[in-house]
């Protein structure tokens, strides 16, 4: 009997902010990687994501969420990093909300190579108890895009996931694998820890610090025992923004920086010693050099 032929491609993950992107990517994969918040376009960089079953590797491209609000320089490149990731991929995973398709998912589905394979997967069914409400959200998309599949999904709730993944594996070409089988990211530590820390400030700031946030990993060192010892830095574009993150009597930043310890060691699976602090770096997200330097 011939041996089943392999199966590797590169899938991207599009999207309007918050549609559940990168928690369908840490799904995916199998753990977390992509950090996930309520703030609009927390996903900044182009993170893969690996998933590897005996026959198939999934190389899933994290985007971030496309919008037409807040364009800085830095969003502007974000939008500019979808539109990229578009020419690159063997297949795209569009995801959405149930709703009637809007100007911002019209324009996602005009940047879709029409050579791509397309698939919709309409996440958060969950909340619709009305169907018939259901079936004609799936048929606006039908109507007005170019789908292989449309997909109801609940990523909460795990529903049609698997059989997402399936689909799209079918419209994945015959290659040898890229990544070994135990490979989950292209990422290093060192950015996975930035990663680590930007989240967890977004979700303790909630809505009082606004979007102009980066983390700055200014030294990363491990010792012959696994010991991680981590020095970042949290930079914000004023001065106001700083006792934002600090809290009263630093409590606020004790527990960001208490959190982002935790899952780093539960990522790296080894002890870290993490120091972070705050400073201030006016402008800095319309600054081509300080973009650069942050890798944005």
């Amino acid at each position: 009997m011939m041996a089943a032929k392999k199966k590797c491609g590169t899938v991207a993950i599009i999207g309007q902010p918050n549609v559940g992107k990168s928690t369908l990517l840490n799904h995916f994969v199998g753990t977390k990687l992509s950090i996930t918040s309520r703030k609009a376009q927390t996903t900044r960089y182009q993170l893969l994501g690996i998933h590897t079953t005996d026959e198939t590797q999934f190389i899933f491209v994290d985007t971030p969420g496309y919008q037409t609000k807040h364009l800085n320089m830095m969003n502007r490149g974000l939008n500019q990093s979808v539109v990229n990731a578009l020419k690159e991929v063997d297949v795209v995973l569009h995801l959405t909300t149930p709703s009637f398709i809007d100007e911002i998912d019209e324009k996602i589905m005009q940047m879709i190579p029409k050579e791509t394979p397309a698939i919709l997967a309409m996440n958060k069914i969950d909340l619709i108890k009305d169907k018939n409400k259901l079936l004609s959200f799936i048929d606006d998309y039908q109507k007005r895009g170019r789908f292989e599949a449309i997909l109801p999904i609940s990523i909460k709730k795990k529903f049609n996931l698997n059989e997402t993944m399936a689909v799209i594996a079918q419209f994945l070409p015959e290659h040898d694998f890229v990544y070994e089988a135990d490979e989950l990211t292209d990422k290093n530590e060192r950015f996975l820890a930035a990663e680590i820390i930007r989240e967890k400030v977004f979700r303790l700031t909630g809505q009082e610090l606004p979007y102009s946030m980066a983390v700055e990993i200014e030294k990363f060192e491990q010792t012959e025992e696994g010991l991680r010892r981590i020095f970042a830095a949290i930079i914000v574009d004023r001065d106001s923004h700083k006792p934002m993150i600090i809290g009263k009597k630093g409590e606020r930043l004790k527990e960001i920086s208490s959190k982002a310890r935790q899952d780093m060691e539960k990522l790296f699976g080894s002890k870290v010693w993490l120091e972070v602090w705050v400073k201030v770096q006016k402008g800095w997200a319309d600054d081509q050099r300080a973009l650069k330097s942050l890798g944005l």
